[in-house]
């Protein structure tokens, strides 16, 4: 399985959302800017009440985007559950609120049928469906049985697990909850005969063809995978997935390749990488932090250079990654695309035009001073076409004038969590509480830096 596969199907398990019907904004149709000089408070807070206002009240469950209706993203509702942590440290909800919502949350997640039947149900062996019904909680039409999503929810859950640690009957209540949820998965039944983990698996035909191969976001699935007390995957299972990278040079920066920019975000999401290294980090004598800094910038110089020519490009107009797009448009030169896995790299380049803030927001930690001024610039160049109630839209392509109306949830949590990250380090020193996910990486070979004093 080569990295080119992998970017097939992290695209193709996305396709679902390329349904959705992606309008362009108008300016009337869409209140002012809330100040005329952007901030990254206000960024972080209009983006955190994505969450915790379109959660499902009754289930906890954090919609896959809004306002158009669709379904509920396993991997959205993880990045709020851990959101909503943030909204207490910065003052937007107590830790009561908080805390209501995430045992409502985790006890509907908890309770919610599983099994090996194809149809009402969340989940089966502990794991989730992709995307799951707003109103029931079951299954989403015939998605797949996803581990990387399933991975992300858990993350979430891990962190509310850490992060509620006083005794009273509510946040017993929770931490209860989390490690049930957690140990409940039997992330070595999704290992494959290669020794590499599946991406997902349909009651219908079984485990899909395609596994988790080359550098990309499923850092912290395996991570966790190996920390499992209950069903831990094999001891050599990192080594088999590193065996699998490529090191390769794009735009002057020699780093671990993968095109869109959320692979090079997810995992540091909740992991502080810095100082700590793997084998196969030791021997390339950097971390997995500087390989995110060096795709980041990676991935800003080839929208620099535009090799297509599109509108707009430029030092504070960049960021490729999953998002939205204009649409199924062919031209001469061009065929434009609705939801995409857009990024670029040695390996592969997917591009049409199309920039989605997340890209740059996800990446605050890595290289700010890039990207908290691209940041700054689309807020000032496109005012309410591109910024609304819950901060930036998900994308916008100035060659066919698009501008979407979504916003989507796993391009919110990116950018609530790292501005976060980049401010005091909250969710990483959380996380460094975490006896599984501490227990993962050492299982997984990481060693030195904040490791080290554990």
């Amino acid at each position: 399985m080569t990295f080119r596969n992998n970017i097939f199907w992290v695209c193709g398990a996305f396709m679902l959302l390329a349904t959705c019907k992606n309008q362009e904004v108008s300016n009337s149709e869409n209140p002012p800017l809330p100040t005329e000089t952007f901030s990254l408070d206000t960024l972080q807070k209009d983006a955190f009440y994505y969450f915790w206002d379109e959660a499902n009240k009754r289930s906890g469950l954090i919609p896959d985007r809004s306002p158009t209706e669709t379904f509920s993203s396993i991997a959205a509702t993880g990045f709020g559950l851990t959101s909503y942590l943030i909204g207490v440290e910065n003052g937007y909800i107590t830790r009561e609120q908080a805390k209501e919502r995430v045992l409502t949350t985790l006890k509907f997640l908890w309770q919610s049928p599983q099994s090996v039947n194809p149809s009402g149900v969340n989940g089966y062996k502990g794991f989730f469906y992709h995307f799951l019904d707003m109103n029931t909680g079951n299954r989403f039409e015939e998605v797949e049985l996803s581990t990387i999503d399933t991975g992300l929810l858990m993350a979430g859950i891990l962190s509310c697990q850490t992060y509620f640690d006083q005794q009273s009957e509510n946040e017993d209540k929770i931490r209860a909850y989390a490690d049930s949820l957690y140990q409940r998965v039997e992330w070595d039944w999704a290992m494959m005969d290669n020794g590499l983990m599946s991406m997902g698996w349909h009651p219908e035909s079984g485990f899909i063809e395609s596994y988790w191969a080359g550098y990309n976001e499923a850092m912290i699935l395996l991570i966790m995978a190996m920390g499992s007390p209950t069903h831990p995957i094999a001891e050599n299972a990192w080594e088999k997935w590193t065996d699998t990278y490529e090191w390769i040079s794009f735009y002057g920066y020699e780093h671990l390749n993968f095109a869109p920019l959320f692979g090079h975000q997810y995992s540091h999401m909740y992991i502080d990488f810095r100082g700590i290294q793997d084998n196969y980090m030791r021997e390339k004598g950097i971390d997995y932090f500087e390989n995110s800094r060096r795709a980041t910038l990676a991935n800003r110089a080839y929208c620099m250079d535009n090799p297509e020519s599109f509108v707009g490009y430029d030092e504070n107009t960049w960021g490729l990654t999953a998002c939205d797009g204009p649409g199924l448009i062919d031209t001469d030169s061009m065929k434009y695309r609705a939801y995409w896995a857009r990024g670029a790299a040695a390996t592969l380049v997917r591009d049409d035009g199309t920039i989605a803030p997340t890209a740059a927001g996800g990446s605050i930690p890595f290289a700010p001073e890039e990207c908290i001024l691209a940041l700054e610039n689309m807020y000032q160049k496109f005012g309410n076409k591109l910024y609304g109630k819950y901060g930036f839209r998900d994308a916008f392509n100035e060659t066919t004038g698009w501008f979407g109306k979504d916003y989507i949830g796993i391009d919110k949590g990116p950018t609530v969590i790292q501005i976060q990250n980049f401010r005091n380090e909250f969710v990483w020193e959380l996380m460094k509480e975490n006896k599984y996910m501490v227990n993962g990486l050492k299982k997984a070979g990481f060693r030195g830096g904040w490791l080290d004093i554990i």
